[in-house]
């Protein structure tokens, strides 16, 4: 009755929200025009035909879409085809950068995913037909889900945690958004903890699967262009690299990078080099300008190199290589020693720890990891991860110098790889049971 009751008042809204979400995406697509192309899109229209039969992954970003990687590559490999949907344009760029041969040959479509409304929906549904949907992480879309279920379209979260914050606020009150979980046909999660989670909300269908990111595919050329350009840029100095730095964490990070050359100067040391990577690109000018406020030297990636990663000049001497570019990550983790991954100094979290575990990188992050449980609390445990309660903590422990971990890293990755092949088995087994039930 509850969910019944909130579902009217939840459609009712989407008369005021829709004008709204316009709103933002033309507004967003001033600077990025990718976000108001294809509108029609949004509300289940079509200009071309959708693959009927396909597995439908929902990917919302650029993250979600990496991680799905491998596991839509073996799909495509055994002659599957896919609908992808997504909501940011970073999400389908990237999609449509992976899979450029695949959707000329209409195996896969990237498109918008539906606004949250059930007609949309039934639009959606009528075009493709999907054999299941697969929300990677946890989107949770009231309309989504039920028009799923109206449909007869087995819908589960894919890559799916249950974080300990989210679990704690969802547990009081009416418990809206567990009901609306339990209207998922399943989850494909990372560990048996996040099992116990969902089971502990009533969901049924559980399989662990493991973490799809440790199955995502590294692009050489990345690691060939770090492993050229690292003499150029430092030299004999140690790399530190900061991983999506948050924008309120940006004055720690300043401070940070000041207070480690200042200390290496004073004791006659050679400075480490920092690579600092900002999360948003829209804060790339500010952090420069931040930076070299403070009296560092800052060199910019889209000033120094070219867009292939060769050199235009000359790169020595630099406090601060800032990141400022799209799609580079894995070459700035490549270039460091060690790695501060940004968002664990703000309440609202870390961002994954594994990308720079696939360079063979050590990580330090602050004290809040609730956003990262798993994989973090393991790799804690194997000693290749530590988190650290403030500034004067994280300085304290990149003063002393990096240990080096590649065994530990390397059996710690070996235990939690092959995510993608259990959950296309899970998949096909939710299929196979679909198809039996039908």
């Amino acid at each position: 009755m509850i969910i019944k009751v909130f579902l009217v008042f939840y459609r009712l809204l989407w008369i005021v929200l829709v004008p709204l979400v316009l709103i933002y995406l033309w507004h967003r697509g001033r600077r990025d025009a990718d976000y108001s192309g294809h509108l029609a899109e949004r509300f289940g229209f079509y200009r071309r035909s959708l693959p009927q039969g396909a597995l439908w992954f929902h990917a919302v970003s650029l993250g979600e879409t990496r991680s799905a990687i491998g596991l839509i590559r073996l799909v495509l490999a055994r002659g599957d085809k896919v609908v992808l949907t997504h909501f940011t344009p970073t999400g389908r760029r990237e999609s449509e950068r992976q899979f450029k041969s695949e959707i000329a040959s209409g195996q896969l479509v990237p498109i918008w995913v539906p606004f949250d409304m059930q007609w949309c929906y039934r639009r959606f549904f009528r075009a493709c037909r999907p054999k299941i949907g697969l929300t990677l992480e946890v989107e949770i879309w009231p309309s989504m889900i039920f028009a799923a279920r109206t449909a007869g379209i087995p819908l589960y979260m894919c890559n799916a945690q249950y974080a300990s914050r989210p679990l704690a606020r969802d547990s009081r009150g009416l418990r809206l958004r567990q009901r609306l979980i339990k209207g998922f046909s399943g989850a494909f999660v990372k560990s048996p903890l996040q099992a116990e989670r969902f089971a502990s909300v009533g969901l049924e269908n559980i399989t662990v699967t493991g973490e799809l990111r440790f199955d995502q595919p590294v692009p050489p050329a990345l690691i060939k262009a770090a492993a050229r350009l690292r003499p150029a840029l430092a030299q004999r100095r140690e790399v530190i690299a900061i991983a999506s730095g948050d924008q309120g964490e940006e004055q720690l990070f300043v401070d940070l990078a000041t207070q480690l050359v200042a200390d290496a100067r004073a004791s006659g040391r050679l400075a480490p080099l920092i690579v600092y990577v900002p999360r948003a690109p829209e804060r790339f000018a500010a952090v420069a300008q931040g930076l070299i406020d403070a009296g560092l030297r800052v060199l910019r990636r889209s000033e120094v190199l070219t867009p292939e990663l060769d050199h235009k000049t000359q790169m020595d001497g630099a406090d601060i290589f800032l990141g400022d570019s799209l799609g580079e990550m894995f070459f700035y983790l490549s270039l460091a020693d060690r790695v501060v991954v940004g968002g664990g100094f703000l309440e609202r979290g870390a961002h994954n720890i594994i990308e720079p575990l696939m360079m063979m990188k050590p990580v330090l992050t602050g004290p809040y990891v609730w956003t990262i449980e798993f994989p973090f609390t393991e790799a804690e445990a194997a000693g290749i991860a530590i988190k650290l309660p403030d500034q004067a903590a994280l300085v304290a422990a990149l003063s002393q110098p990096a240990i080096e971990q590649r065994d530990a890293i390397e059996g710690f990755l070996a235990e939690h790889c092959g995510a993608s092949a259990l959950t296309l088995r899970a998949i096909d087994k939710a299929i196979g049971e679909q198809g039996n039930s039908d």
